[in-house]
């Protein structure tokens, strides 16, 4: 295995990490209830998904 010449400024190593970040995922909204949600999941409050009930849920 090759051994690097010289040391890797923080500059070059910041320029190649920043690609690396977390990105926020993608919220939308309810249909039915409004709530916030991930896009392309069933409502966890409401059990909807595309105006369509798909799951019963059991309110506590």
């Amino acid at each position: 295995m090759a051994i690097p010449f010289r040391r890797t400024s923080k500059t070059r190593k910041a320029k190649r990490q920043t690609h690396q970040k977390v990105d926020v995922p993608n919220t939308s909204l309810c249909s039915n209830c409004g709530a916030s949600l991930k896009a392309h999941n069933v409502c966890q409050n409401c059990g909807y998904y595309k105006n369509k009930k798909v799951i019963d849920i059991k309110e506590k």
